[in-house]
This record gives C-alpha cells, sequence and structure tokens, in this order.
C-alpha cells in the first residue's frame, strides 16, 4: 500500500504541492502575513467590490449575530431555517430577475447538490470544457450522460445538443453549463448564442455567475443581465464569497426548479443551515451592490483594471481576473516567490487547475486597490518578463 508521505513527495518533485498561507489580518487590499513575513498588496482575492472587510458588513454580521445568534441549529427542513435565510433568498430572487431562489451553504455544494437532483440516468449535461471542478463533480453524481464541449465553441455545443435530442428520450431533461466569467482566465462566455442554442433544442441553460456577480451588468447582477438575456438562463447559479464578500453560494429560477431543489439537493437536505448572521450580511451585500455605492465601487475596479492593462499593454480586461501565463509550474512559482519577496501577493495556479504547460499567476483585482498599488504590481509584472 503506498504511503501518503510518497504521495506528498511526488506532488513536490513535480512543482504540485500546495501549502496554506495564514494571514494575521482581515481581507483586503493590503494584508499582514503570519508568521514574520510582513504585509503585502493583495492581488489574490475575490473580493472584487472591497465589501469584505467594510464598516457596513461588518455591522451587518454583527447585527445579524446579537438578533439571531451564532449557528442555525439543523438543517433547514428540521429546524434550520430562520427569516434571514427566507429574507435573503428573497432578495437574491429580485436581484436575478427570478420567481425564487435558495441558498446553500457554498457554492461548491450549489453545483454538486443541484445537478443530481435535477438529472439522472437517461438525462444529459454538456459542459464547457473549462466549467469549474463543482459543475464537473455535480454532472459526474447526477448518473447523467456528460458530454465536453471546447472551450466557448458554439458549434460543438451545436453538434452535441442535435445529439442529445436524436439519441435521447423525448423527455429527457438536456442541461447546458457553462461559467459567465471563467474564473482562471478570466474571458466570457458567449452568452446569448448559447442561449439561442439552448432554446433551439429545447434544452435548459445553467449559467454559474460566480465572478461576474458583482463586477458586471446593471446593479452588478452579472453578464447574463448586461448582455439582455438574463431571462433565457434556467438555472443562475452564483456566490455570495466573492464580489458579496460575504460565504455562501445560491441557485434561482423559476418557482417549481426552487421547490424541486429544496425536496432533492443533497447538499441542502443534509447540511446544516448556514449561520444567520451571513445571511444577514449577504442580504446587505446585495442592497450595496444594487446601489449607487455599488456603482461607485465598480466604477473603480474597472478603472485599476484599465489602467494596469494600460500599463503593460495589454487588452482591456473583460473581467476582474488577468491571467499571466508562465508556462511551466516553476516558473509560476518561482515568479510568485519573487513577486511575494517585493511585498505582492499573487498565486501561482498549476495542474490541476489549469491545463499542464499553462500554469500562470491569477491577478485578481478590486475596487480597494489605489492607483499607486495597481502601478506597482504593474511594475514588478514587468520585471518578471512573463506573459
Amino acid at each position: 500500500m503506498r504511503s501518503f508521505e510518497s504521495e506528498i513527495e511526488a506532488l513536490r518533485s513535480q512543482s504540485l504541492h500546495r501549502r496554506l498561507r495564514v494571514l494575521d489580518s482581515a481581507q483586503g487590499a493590503a494584508i499582514t502575513l503570519a508568521k514574520k513575513c510582513g504585509e503585502a498588496l493583495n492581488f489574490s482575492s475575490n473580493d472584487y467590490l472591497g465589501l469584505a472587510n467594510t464598516e457596513a458588513l461588518r455591522e451587518a454580521m454583527i447585527e445579524g449575530v446579537r438578533r439571531f445568534g451564532a449557528g442555525s441549529g439543523a438543517s433547514r427542513l428540521v429546524c434550520g431555517t430562520l427569516s434571514p435565510h427566507v429574507a435573503l433568498e428573497a432578495a437574491i430572487a429580485d436581484f436575478k430577475g427570478a420567481e425564487a431562489a435558495v441558498a446553500f451553504g457554498s457554492g461548491f455544494a450549489a453545483a454538486t447538490g443541484a445537478l443530481p437532483a435535477l438529472l439522472g440516468k437517461g438525462d444529459a449535461i454538456l459542459l464547457d470544457k473549462l466549467s469549474h471542478a463543482s459543475l464537473i463533480d455535480g454532472a459526474r453524481l447526477s448518473g447523467a450522460t456528460i458530454r465536453v464541449f471546447p472551450h466557448n465553441d458554439l458549434g460543438k455545443l451545436e453538434a452535441l445538443l442535435g445529439w442529445a435530442r436524436r439519441t435521447l428520450a423525448g423527455d429527457a431533461r438536456v442541461i447546458v453549463a457553462t461559467e459567465a466569467i471563467f474564473s482562471m482566465d478570466g474571458d466570457r462566455a458567449p452568452l446569448r448564442e448559447i442561449a439561442g442554442l439552448k432554446d433551439r433544442f429545447g434544452a435548459l441553460l445553467l449559467v454559474d455567475e460566480a465572478h461576474a456577480i458583482g463586477v458586471c451588468g446593471p446593479g452588478g447582477r452579472g453578464l447574463a443581465a448586461e448582455l439582455g438575456c438574463g431571462d433565457r438562463v434556467d438555472l443562475k447559479m452564483g456566490t455570495l464569497s466573492k464580489a458579496l464578500g460575504c460565504s455562501g453560494g445560491y441557485l434561482a429560477g423559476s418557482a417549481a426548479l426552487i421547490d424541486l431543489l429544496i425536496n432533492r439537493a443533497r447538499s441542502f437536505i443534509y447540511s446544516t443551515a448556514p449561520p444567520p448572521a451571513v445571511a444577514f450580511a449577504a442580504r446587505r451585500a446585495i442592497e450595496i451592490s444594487a446601489s449607487p455605492d455599488g456603482d461607485a465601487r465598480r466604477a473603480r475596479l474597472w478603472q485599476n483594471l484599465r489602467a494596469f492593462a494600460a500599463a503593460l499593454d495589454l487588452p482591456e480586461p473583460p473581467s476582474a481576473i488577468v491571467p499571466i501565463i508562465a508556462g511551466r509550474e516553476e516558473a509560476a512559482l518561482a515568479a510568485a516567490a519573487k513577486l511575494l519577496e517585493g511585498g505582492i501577493l499573487a498565486p501561482a495556479i498549476r495542474f490541476p487547475t489549469v491545463a499542464r504547460g499553462s500554469a500562470r499567476l491569477r491577478l485578481s483585482f478590486s475596487a480597494a486597490h489605489t492607483p499607486g498599488q495597481v502601478s506597482a504590481l504593474a511594475d514588478a509584472i514587468r520585471s518578471l518578463a512573463l506573459g
């Protein structure tokens, strides 16, 4: 029997071993690293609107604890549905233009709960090749036939939809699943065109807006809203953990869809409800995103992105994620280490998160970054001679 130590050593030999990095500060544009590593500019966080450590969300969390306590007590179908959960889901549904919504403990739980609840043997799911691991795992758990189309390849998706309708039973459920903003490349899905294909073939469309919520669209409602096709997305999936600065995931859609998920999604049924204070604060975060303050934060975020791109003569980024490709795992690790020596935290992303040979620095930007911090990052990246 192979030992755990031998597997760890194999990871080290391939430059694929990872360690947890401890922070001694809250999330922010600048953070304090533990073990006397000092302060660093933070270009690793998905806190795109800079909300995670704001007074507004801190106060909302404190008020939630004061009114509803620390824990939820049980799964929501037993005794764990408190009024903040209900209010949050109503706010999500309104924000996303849906009849109803259900919140999960994480975005991962939303995907791995929803897909097996909706699909089974005889059904099919068509996945973009770069879809998040949660969608892949949810698809595998469902027992449905899985087909993967090359990234953003509309022609192959059309062919797969045709195959599904020719091959599967007439009542088979077919779901097309994609991210709106892809988490490692930062590029966008052609959602209008995908929606047109799913309509033509009578399929359902799941769009994970994890990296688009708060960043794109009116009020930060996401890329589908920006493109004017939000009403054609059947399963509106997203997170409360990134631009909204809190924790948790959700799915929004028709009232019947959400009712079915509440009754079938195992990650919902068999998990203790998220802390009520988190739901309380997440509702406040949605309100902020949809407010003039949210608009101002988005404007600062996009100003930072444009300034960084201009400094390095790059195209304007389509999202808050900017990958700098290093290629080999060792090169990405060396680049990240050099940046950290200079006081900048920018993670090296390696296989299996990205394909072998495409290791990279994944830079993520926030409304909380100052122009000076963005300029310092651009200077540091230029010195690496990558990309």
